[in-house]
């Protein structure tokens, strides 16, 4: 561990404490400057990444969280995770009551097609993003809203039903144009596929699986990026994305701690590591025969070795995760840490009737201790650390048969059956906390995947996201934190640090504190329209 960390030359953000792009046609080949130097070789970029989004459409939760290089938010976030200025001129004034948010637009501001940025595309977006017939599953995240409004071309006016401290943080959503959006479904219209935006690149193809390729916005109002045009290759499989980087078929990639480690040495290439708010964990529906028992929950919870999991599957690239918030979160309460303790899970099992059996698997009034773990294929974080978690459970008497599958065959499943999820958001804590855990949420999409239910939890998100006072806000976080021990709807496991390794032929690469969505959108080429060439 200690000779992996060394070897990996990290920048990390400096603000744990801040509120929070692909069988590829114009791959670089090795002599053709996959690896070699120079501002021609520096250009053209081909990143390596395990997924791809479902949409490209702000309207349908695309870029909400900012670092889309296709669109610009009225705000967006520096390499501290600062609030900045980006269509807007600065940042929003702010009434006395906290309910009434003004934005002043930037001047000449265009879209890639050419057509003028105004208020209204503003209001249409926001709008259409809060109407319930939009598919938008994250809709909930500005609930604050109670009207947005245009006054005149450059301003923009937004009127909340509460107080809500973090709503500002909400503005880096990406604007869209109101004359080619506006004359479709937004759920099923060509922006989904065919983005027109004001950010510095143009989607030019997407080959669904594949790859999507970008170029640089000729009316982009922050001028032109030295790299021109760059290639998302989609891999799943972590494996084959780390070969097709050794053989120069990739400029960078994001991978897991293991492959990240085979590059250590290679002169030509640098690993970047990001911290992160991403956290791997069990979902444990109140729905199954076996996870709905709240001293199986409670058992998990205390047969499971964290730190193991961070040593040996993270290389130490990581943290335990006692909840959804990191040890090192501002809002993260330090009295739930919790030991690894294989007796005191007997002690709940035993007292809850959960008797040893045939096989060293528990039973109950006829039922055995024993569920399913599934974990989406090709995810080999994932896997070892569902394989981990029924070890670990095993030694409790608890029986956890791991199934890799598509999100396809997981996604129907998720009400009743675990999951090894991937979750987590930066910021404020309402951002993350608020999708995981409130009942209203359960079934929506992938906001809360254990289906829990908890009115002690439900009431404080709702004081948490309603109140403006700190302490406040403070205390009803400290209440879930510690809701979640007493009652877990999930097996928090780890957070995990993200790792990326790119040829080193640029300047200006620097990572942000990162959310559970990484690799397409975040990693040392979350800022790539401002990379310069090695000289």
């Amino acid at each position: 561990m200690a000779t992996r960390r060394a070897a990996c030359r990290r920048i990390r953000s400096a603000a744990a404490a801040a509120a929070f792009v692909v069988g590829v046609g114009a791959c670089s080949a090795p002599g053709d400057g996959g690896t070699g130097g120079g501002a021609k070789a520096a250009e053209s970029v081909v990143i390596g990444v395990g997924s791809e989004p479902d949409t490209l459409s702000p309207l349908l939760g695309y870029g909400k969280d900012g670092n889309s290089k296709i669109f610009d938010g009225l705000l967006a976030r520096d390499t501290d995770l600062r609030l900045k200025p980006a269509l807007a001129t600065a940042l929003p004034e702010v009434a006395a009551d906290g309910r009434t948010y003004t934005y002043t637009l930037r001047d000449g501001v265009k879209f890639s097609d050419g057509e003028p940025l105004t208020a209204q595309d503003v209001v249409y977006t926001y709008r259409t993003v809060l109407d319930a017939k939009t598919n938008n599953t994250a809709r909930s995240e500005l609930d604050a809203i109670e009207d947005v409004r245009a006054d005149g071309d450059d301003t923009v006016v937004f009127r909340l039903k509460y107080p809500y401290a973090a709503f500002a943080a909400r503005t880096v959503l990406p604007i869209v144009p109101e004359h080619v959006a506006g004359g479709q479904d937004p759920n099923t219209g060509d922006f989904n596929t065919r983005p027109v935006g004001t950010g510095p690149y143009v989607l030019t193809n997407w080959s669904k699986g594949e790859k999507l390729t970008f170029k640089a916005n000729p009316h982009y109002w922050g001028g032109r990026p030295t790299v021109k045009s760059f290639t998302m290759a989609v891999i799943a499989d972590d494996n084959v994305r780390a070969t097709r980087l050794r053989s120069g078929d990739l400029d960078g990639a994001v991978l897991p701690p293991n492959l990240a480690a085979t590059f250590a040495k290679d002169e030509g290439r640098r690993t970047y590591e990001a911290r992160s708010y991403d956290f791997r964990a069990v979902t444990l529906p109140t729905a199954g025969k076996v996870t709905g028992d709240r001293a199986i929950r409670r058992a998990l919870d205390a047969a499971v070795d964290r730190q193991a999991m961070v040593d040996k599957i993270l290389d130490g690239a990581g943290r335990p995760a006692y909840g959804p918030l990191p040890v090192d979160d501002p809002w993260y309460r330090r009295a739930v840490e919790r030991p690894h303790d294989l007796a005191g899970a007997g002690r709940i099992l035993d007292e809850a009737g959960w008797k040893p059996g045939a096989g060293g698997v528990r039973a109950k009034d006829g039922q055995r201790a024993s569920f399913t773990l599934y974990y989406p294929s090709g995810d080999k974080v994932r896997q070892d650390h569902a394989l981990a978690y029924a070890s670990d459970a095993k030694k409790a008497g608890i029986e956890v048969k791991v199934e890799g599958a598509t999100w396809e065959v997981i996604e129907p499943r998720m009400g009743r059956d675990a999951v090894l999820a991937g979750l987590g958001s930066v910021g404020d804590p309402d951002f993350g906390l608020y999708t995981l855990l409130h009942s209203s949420l359960a079934g929506d999409g992938f906001n809360n995947m254990a289906h829990y239910a908890n009115p002690v939890v439900d009431e404080a998100l709702d004081t948490g996201r309603r109140s403006q006072d700190p302490k406040r806000r403070a205390a009803a976080y400290d209440e879930i934190q510690q809701a979640l021990v007493d009652n877990p709807g999930y097996t928090f496991l780890t957070h995990i640090d993200h790792l990326y390794v790119l040829a080193d032929r640029w300047d200006g690469l620097t990572t942000q504190l990162e959310p559970h969505e990484h690799g397409f959108a975040s990693g040392p080429w979350w800022n790539i329209e401002d990379w310069q060439p090695k000289r």
